[in-house]
């Protein structure tokens, strides 16, 4: 009696399990975001691999939402299949061995694909870093960034460094490889239009890259609570032409070179002596006092 039930159970997962498949299936192929709901929409894409982070995002977030419908749906199905009736008796089973081997093996096919697919991206983002790019180093501190860009000998920590706050520039369609680290508590690199976020930590040196795919201006975030004024942590990426991107790094080290040679100010002049009495008036005097004298 026991297995006719549960023979039933599973005939009535069949349909369930074979629509969980074939959606899960369809999400693997890229979806336009004017096709997907409003709720699914993300930001705009200003890098070169934010298409393939949404693409696996997405393809999580409709596998996770079939399985939440089909098991919210056997949930409202057995409630009320099992709900009480007079006369029905409860009874005891220790399980389905096919049932419990189906939803086993099928969520474990799901991760191994997921494994994969996300270990791909991530050896693209995190391992793989463009040769040809330009090296900005980035310090996070309470509650400012600082972006250090090499000045024309190509080196960095020399006197030609070119030294910005709160402003991160770059040309479209390069590379960008960023040393990430802070100098007090740990502060997180967040870019969501570029879908970067990384983490700096004081005492170690991350590595990041990103390219910019679009002329543009976007705000840059702190996304670790890094002490009370971290409400107002916050910096702007500009990615510019490359001719637009040379002029203005061309004038932040004429301006900087011009701060950094600026004479000092002149020393104060030393305090005016008293004028000298004239002549005549040092000749009366000398004589009314010796007149006094005599007398």
């Amino acid at each position: 009696m026991h297995k006719t039930r549960f023979s039933g159970a599973v005939r009535a997962l069949r349909p369930a399990l074979f629509v969980f498949l074939a959606l899960g299936a369809a999400g693997l192929a890229p979806a336009s975001a004017s096709a997907l709901p409003i709720w699914l929409h993300l930001p705009e894409q200003a890098s070169t691999y934010a298409h393939e982070i949404d693409g696996m995002f997405h393809l999580i977030m409709w596998i996770t939402g079939v399985v939440f419908v089909i098991v919210e749906a056997l949930l409202l199905y057995f409630l009320w299949k099992y709900r009480h009736r007079p006369g029905r008796q409860a009874h005891y089973t220790h399980g389905n061995n096919r049932l419990e081997v189906i939803w086993t093996i099928v969520p474990a096919l799901i991760c191994v694909m997921l494994a994969l697919l996300s270990r791909r991206i991530w050896t693209q983002i995190k391992e793989n870093m463009p040769a040809d790019a330009l090296q900005v180093q980035i310090t996070g501190e309470q509650f400012a960034w600082n972006f250090k860009y090499a000045g024309a000998d190509g080196k960095f920590d020399t006197p030609d460094d070119v030294i910005t706050l709160n402003q991160l520039h770059c040309p479209v369609g390069k590379p960008v490889v960023a040393t990430l680290t802070a100098k007090d508590v740990i502060h997180s690199f967040f870019l969501p239009e570029f879908r970067v976020k990384q983490d700096a930590v004081p005492g170690l040196k991350t590595r990041i890259w990103f390219e910019g795919n679009r002329v543009g201006a976007w705000e840059i975030a702190c996304a670790e609570l890094c002490g009370l004024g971290h409400f107002r942590m916050k910096g702007f990426v500009t990615v510019d032409t490359p001719e637009d991107f040379q002029k203005w790094l061309g004038e932040q080290a004429a301006a900087q070179l011009q701060e950094n040679t600026a004479p000092a100010a002149a020393p104060a002049a030393p305090a005016a002596a008293p004028a000298a009495a004239p002549a005549g008036a040092h000749t009366q005097a000398s004589a009314e006092s010796a007149k006094g004298g005599n007398s």
